[in-house]
């Protein structure tokens, strides 16, 4: 009988699918150069939902990796606020379009040592999230809370359901059925976390419904 691998064929078929993508994207680009400026808002929901399948693929791959022992972070210094910037700059667009008000807050002096890459790309995922459930505002920021430097993404949604305030998101995605929420971001961003380590201290994710604009609030530590 034959020896089977799903997840080695998953993976494969995963890097099948981001060539797909990123040839998408590619046209999708040589298209919007065909139309002057002001480009239709369908052009930057395309790109928002391109973005997104990109990511989402992304981390399969770079879960499948670390599954296997064969991933490792790129650490340096970052600036906060340069983390910060690079997220507002690809969201900014898509969440104007939807009459979403983004703010930021992050003060300059601060500075994490992460893999910026990876860190920016779940941020990302879990700010496209919080678009698609907020009512009107996401708010991101960032603070030092004693050791560890902490990302924050908040909304006026309705707040997380209760299988992702549990502590069982971590150890697997989480599907939610009535909303079609399978996890996958927080659970990525969790295990990422966890690979940022400093002395003694690990980086860990909390999500509750504490948000100060009164629905999710997701907290990233980095030590």
């Amino acid at each position: 009988m034959l020896s089977i691998s799903f997840p080695a064929i998953l993976a494969s078929s995963v890097h099948d699918i981001k060539n797909s993508l990123t040839a998408l994207r590619a046209l999708l680009g040589q298209l919007e150069n065909v139309y002057h400026a002001p480009k239709p808002p369908e052009f930057r929901q395309l790109e928002f939902e391109t973005n997104r399948m990109n990511n989402s693929l992304m981390q399969l791959l770079t879960l499948y990796k670390i599954g296997i022992s064969r991933f490792s972070l790129t650490i340096d210094e970052h600036s906060a606020a340069d983390i910060i910037e690079d997220i507002v700059a690809q969201q900014s667009s898509l969440l104007s379009l939807s009459n979403i008000q983004l703010i930021t807050e992050c003060h300059d002096e601060l500075f994490c040592y992460c893999d910026s890459s990876l860190i920016g790309s779940a941020l990302c995922t879990l700010v496209n999230n919080a678009q698609r459930y907020c009512q009107s505002k996401v708010r991101i920021s960032v603070a030092q809370e004693d050791d560890y430097i902490v990302f924050c993404i908040e909304d006026d949604g309705k707040g997380y359901p209760k299988s992702l305030i549990s502590p069982d998101y971590k150890q697997v995605p989480q599907t939610d059925l009535a909303t079609g929420n399978t996890g996958l971001g927080l659970f990525f961003t969790e295990t990422i976390a966890q690979l940022h380590t400093k002395g003694d201290k690990r980086g860990f994710t909390i999500t509750d419904n504490n948000s100060q604009l009164g629905g999710a609030r997701f907290k990233l530590y980095l030590p």
